[in-house]
């Protein structure tokens, strides 16, 4: 599955159901980047889904993507509306409640939390979040928020009790021997 290209996933995601889909190649410039955010532009038309460029704001702009998500490191999301304007969805990842606070004043539309779980690709963050935590962070903050980090299909279940928006994955979309199966196992009554 690794070896699928990324349109291709895209594209099942997409015809499957899922409803956002972020790019989030950092690897790419911004000539590489505006090239696949149009294949992925073309690649969901007709589906509900919409698309959001990580970090790069002028792409996300220019290929009229439904938003754009900056790492803490990027963008604020203030400056990103008063650039990207007020149709512009605009999310942020954080870690800590004291940073999903911080990025809701700060005029986020939706948070990505975590690592939930433990996962190689987030341990540069610290420990993961786990369910207790993740939890009460949700009871205080107001904007959507997408569970991150180690989410599984076999541990979307813990998740389900909670008042997420959903959640969002990488390594078990890129890896799923079917990405259908896998939208059809993650969609519950709740995040469908």
């Amino acid at each position: 599955m690794a070896d699928r290209p990324l349109i291709d996933l895209i594209g099942r995601a997409a015809a499957a159901g899922v409803d956002r889909i972020q790019i989030r190649e950092k690897d790419l410039g911004g000539g590489e980047l505006h090239r696949l955010a149009l294949l992925a532009v073309e690649a969901i038309r007709g589906k509900r889904s919409t698309l959001f460029i990580n970090d790069r704001l002028d792409v996300a702009m220019a290929v009229e993507a439904a938003g754009v998500h900056v790492g803490r490191s990027a963008m604020p999301p203030g400056m990103a509306r008063r650039i990207g304007g007020e149709n512009l969805v605009i999310g942020t990842s954080v870690h800590t409640l004291d940073e999903a606070l911080e990025a809701q004043d700060a005029g986020a539309d939706y948070l990505f939390l975590g690592p939930v779980f433990h996962t190689p690709s987030k341990a540069a963050f610290g420990p993961p979040v786990g369910i207790a935590r993740l939890e009460a962070i949700l009871q205080k903050v107001r904007l959507p928020v997408y569970a991150i980090g180690g989410i599984t299909a076999q541990k979307v279940g813990l998740l389900r009790k909670l008042p997420l928006a959903g959640v969002a994955m990488v390594s078990a979309f890129t890896r799923a021997p079917s990405v259908e199966d896998l939208v059809r196992e993650v969609h519950g009554p709740h995040w469908s």
